[in-house]
């Protein structure tokens, strides 16, 4: 056996030094002509084939269902299951190693990892990568369990506790918060009281020792699940502006996790910028708060945590960045009778590095603006770009007037963009459907997306219309050439091949479902549970658009190293052979994905 084989390309890298020699003992070179027919379908399957030059193609029947260059593998599910369900045709001369059945299932039995990488689904391989990681580095601080860091034990006093009695324990426990137990009501309550509330107690007047804590208490408690990732358990703090949240699965109550238990815990600096923020007097000093945003990116992407919870805290932040920047360029009343939202990525929660401007203001019924709102709108447009959001090339910002209405407008336009079912009017609907509100009254927009609902669910053809928009850049046979790395490999828009079509196609499903999440995972997840979606495809979905968001991320982020604009392209060329692995899984997941959108929506009788 030449001592040439490649133990850097995957599934192979993961192997230890004796598993490495079981390789080296067990693999014959085979060469095949071109056009030779390597397996064919109901073929018996005994080996594992390893390219060493040329070009292999999967077919299934007619479809060219993925292509195999240098370094990549095939065809472990046939080993599993004794024959071929594919077609593997040579498409050029092809040199092989040809690894035999027995060495790969000693292999499996060794090494866990090998066997998911070689035959695993999407999910489950994307799942031992991730695993796979944590070996090679410590897993991300933000990703271990809340129960893994410092969970205060309950403290329990009873609602008719006075407040002095209170603090007295406040003191002996050397703690700021305590739970509240109210046994006359029914069912019984819990409520926390913190040292917050004791301000509010003592501007009150009265008699602290004759005050019950029933009073002062807060019976909406905020929770957190033992097994929740820290990271999630930081974004709640930041959302709902609290400095604590209560640990508990179901009506168990584990205890209280302190904000600054869990800082002390984290190594990133998500909690100071959110103070920054909160603090900010001006836009300037606002500015420089969302500056250190893209630093946090960084530091998370670089620590390996996962994507979709980088995501999760940047939207956090940036709620409170917009909602503060609303808030220091329009005056009290326009904040009370309004509400700034944001659409797309942003509205998702799925943005990471800094996109287009996507976002609008609605207006209560009734109420007059102040004359100079569009001047108001623009220097919210203005600061916004100033803090890296650049403006939107088709206008779908708040200082168009489109994107600025009274609430009944809005309903009627959206209504317009239903009845006309024009590609104009389905993007604006597609955008306008991931709206998230960041600041004023978020009723108001929940008063449009009411509208929009109702009109939506029961019209079957601008359904059709709306979903068949997934396959606008539907071009199955082009990515094969970029990933096996031969005649033009280079940039890809990942977001066009991959992201678009899971994302809009969900928005989809979760529109004629009338679901109200936004985010493709949440929406995923209702569809899952209300049985409109198959679970396993459901996770195939959002594990792809994590995946290509990594992708995107990396990239991005390279880029901004290197002094360049971020282009939103991904160099296929330079991935490597574990990530073209992944990407042909995952793409092959978004064709999947479009197949049952076609039928779904009988699009093909469109």
């Amino acid at each position: 056996m030449p001592s040439a084989f490649n133990f850097q390309a995957s599934p192979f890298d993961c192997l230890d030094a004796d598993e490495r020699g079981l390789v080296r003992r067990s693999v014959d070179i085979a060469y095949f002509p071109k056009d030779t027919v390597i397996l064919d379908v109901g073929m018996p399957s005994t080996q594992l084939y390893v390219i060493i030059k040329g070009v292999v193609q999967q077919w299934d029947g007619d479809d060219l269902v993925a292509s195999y260059g240098a370094d990549d593998s095939f065809d472990g599910r046939s080993l599993v299951a004794g024959k071929a369900s594919s077609r593997f045709v040579a498409a050029e001369e092809v040199v092989a190693y040809l690894l035999a059945r027995d060495a790969v299932n000693e292999l499996i039995a060794r090494n866990a990892t090998f066997g998911a990488l070689v035959f695993a689904a999407l999910s489950d391989k994307l799942r031992a990568i991730s695993v796979r990681g944590s070996q090679h580095e410590l897993q991300a601080l933000t990703m271990a369990r809340v129960d893994e860091s410092f969970v205060r034990a309950p403290l329990f006093v009873d609602a008719e506790s006075d407040i002095v009695s209170v603090v007295r324990l406040f003191q002996a426990q050397r703690v700021s918060s305590v739970l509240v137990r109210d046994s006359t009501c029914e069912p019984p309550r819990i409520g926390i009281f913190t040292a917050t509330a004791l301000q509010r107690a003592v501007l009150l007047g009265k008699p602290l020792d004759q005050l019950p804590v029933r009073e002062l208490a807060n019976f909406s408690l905020i929770c957190v699940r033992p097994s929740d990732p820290l990271g999630d358990a930081l974004a709640v703090m930041i959302r709902h502006k609290i400095h604590r949240v209560v640990v508990a699965e179901g009506d168990a109550i584990a205890g209280v996790l302190e904000a600054m238990d869990l800082f002390s815990f984290l190594s990133n600096h998500s909690y100071l910028i959110s103070l920054q923020i909160a603090a900010a007097e001006d836009l300037p000093a606002l500015a420089r708060a969302a500056r250190h945003v893209l630093r946090l990116i960084g530091l998370l992407q670089a620590n390996g945590t996962k994507v979709g919870l980088i995501a999760s805290l940047v939207q956090a932040l940036n709620d409170k960045l917009f909602d503060r920047a609303w808030q220091l360029v329009a005056p009290a009343e326009l904040v009370a009778n309004s509400c700034l939202f944001v659409m797309g990525s942003e509205g998702r929660g799925e943005q990471l590095l800094k996109t287009d401007q996507d976002n609008a203001v609605v207006l209560r019924d009734g109420y007059a603006p102040p004359p100079d709102l569009p001047a108001i709108c623009e220097r919210l447009s203005a600061a916004l770009a100033d803090f890296g959001y650049p403006p939107c090339p088709g206008g779908v910002m708040l200082s168009n007037p489109a994107w600025r209405r009274s609430a009944a407008a809005f309903s009627e336009a959206a209504g317009g963009w239903l009845q006309q079912p024009e590609t104009e009017n389905l993007m604006s609907l597609a955008i306008f459907l991931d709206a998230h509100a960041v600041g004023g009254d978020a009723s108001l927009l929940e008063q449009v997306r009411d509208r929009v609902f109702a009109q939506a669910t029961d019209n079957q053809a601008m359904l059709a219309r709306f979903a068949s928009v997934a396959d606008a850049f539907a071009d199955d046979r082009r990515w094969f050439g970029w990933l096996i790395g031969g005649t033009g490999a280079g940039p890809a828009d990942l977001k066009k091949l991959g992201i678009f079509p899971l994302v809009h196609g969900v928005r989809s499903l979760a529109l004629e479902a009338g679901l109200r999440e936004t985010g493709t995972a949440e929406r995923v997840r209702a569809l899952v549970g209300a049985g409109r979606l198959d679970a396993s495809l459901g996770a195939e979905v959002v594990d792809s658009l994590h995946f290509f968001m990594g992708l995107k991320l990396k990239a991005g982020l390279d880029e901004i190293a290197r002094a360049r604009p971020v282009s939103g392209l991904v160099d296929t060329s330079a991935l490597g052979s574990l990530d073209r692995d992944l990407l042909k899984d995952t793409l092959g997941a978004v064709k999947r994905f479009r197949q049952m959108l076609r039928l779904h929506f009988r699009l093909d009788a469109l």
